[in-house]
């Protein structure tokens, strides 16, 4: 059974200047004890979508379910058992912290708060220490007396204190020091294989996403433009923004195949998008129908899909790359 399923969900927010589409129809799913990564340029609506997974901003339209049952419904007790099963690491450890409180303190209160016996909560904060490679007497010290990757080990266990089923990673190695990232990264995997937990990860790393993640999914001005199996999305890229990201990844192996492509400005503003493809501005194989009709998603293979005009045989004549869904 799936375990989160997005379907068509759009977060817009008003503002003075006009309204803002952070996120605008997406459609993905997360299957049980699998790793999804969110992969896309600063600004292109990635922490949004993990705030409206986290149930921290109201839908705009469209629906997310978990196990089945549609989020954006629950209320009350349904509700706080619904954050107990989704949890969430941050970018920055220190910040996410409290550090006016000492270890023992921070893991106690996502316990406490869900109704947790008072004389089993030693115990549980004993056991989440452990599973992340700290020692007990850690829980009688505060945030600033451990190291940053030390910090993001105490989030780690916190998240995991409720025994989630999806953890939402946000950048969770980005603010740690290169020495530590491989670290952490093997603590999060092991922790995946001994708990059966599903990640979503929001990475700019993508050598990082090609070794952790088992789809990736590749987000553009608020629209899914790529999604896949993450050996099919690296080796055949399909969209050619996702070719632009991959080709800026340094390989250490000068004969491995590169990604080829390369895309110019910035980003466009999400309180005007450009019309048709949203990419087409930046796009060196733009086409005149790319400026005028937003593409459709097409199948290219198993598990994988993209929308791209170019995977399109009425507007490319001579292709036949995949299948239309409508």
């Amino acid at each position: 059974m799936t375990l989160l399923a997005l379907e068509d969900v759009a977060c817009h927010f008003t503002t003075p200047a006009g309204v803002v589409r952070a996120v605008d129809g997406i459609t993905l799913k997360i299957d049980p004890g699998e790793t999804l990564a969110l992969v896309g340029e600063s600004g292109c609506g990635k922490s949004t979508l993990a705030w409206l997974i986290l149930g921290l901003h109201p839908l705009t339209r469209g629906r997310i379910s978990f196990k089945g049952q549609d989020i954006s419904r629950l209320r009350g007790r349904g509700a706080k058992g619904f954050r107990a099963r989704v949890q969430a690491v941050f970018q920055d450890p220190y910040s996410s912290l409290n550090p006016r409180l000492k270890v023992r303190t921070i893991l106690a209160e996502p316990l406490l708060a869900h109704g947790a016996a008072r004389r089993g909560v030693a115990a549980k904060i004993n056991r989440a220490l452990s599973l992340v490679g700290l020692p007990e007497m850690s829980a009688d010290l505060y945030p600033h007396e451990f190291s940053g990757g030390q910090r993001q080990r105490i989030a780690i266990a916190r998240a995991l204190i409720l025994e989630p089923d999806l953890v939402v990673l946000d950048e969770p190695i980005s603010a740690l020091d290169v020495s530590i990232r491989a670290q952490m990264l093997n603590l999060l995997q092991d922790l995946q294989g001994e708990l059966g937990l599903a990640y979503l990860l929001i990475a700019h790393d993508l050598a990082l996403v090609e070794h952790a993640a088992r789809r990736v999914a590749v987000m553009y001005l608020g629209e899914i433009v790529e999604d896949g199996r993450t050996e099919a999305l690296f080796d055949r890229p399909q969209h050619p923004y996702t070719q632009a990201l991959l080709a800026a990844v340094p390989r250490p192996d000068p004969a491995h195949p590169r990604a080829t492509g390369q895309i110019h400005g910035e980003v466009a503003t999400a309180l005007a998008p450009p019309s048709g493809c949203r990419f087409h501005p930046r796009c060196p194989k733009c086409m005149d129908v790319c400026t005028k009709t937003a593409p459709e998603t097409t199948i290219v293979a198993t598990e994988h899909q993209a929308r791209c005009h170019l995977l399109d045989s009425r507007h490319v004549p001579g292709t036949r790359r995949g299948t239309i869904v409508g």
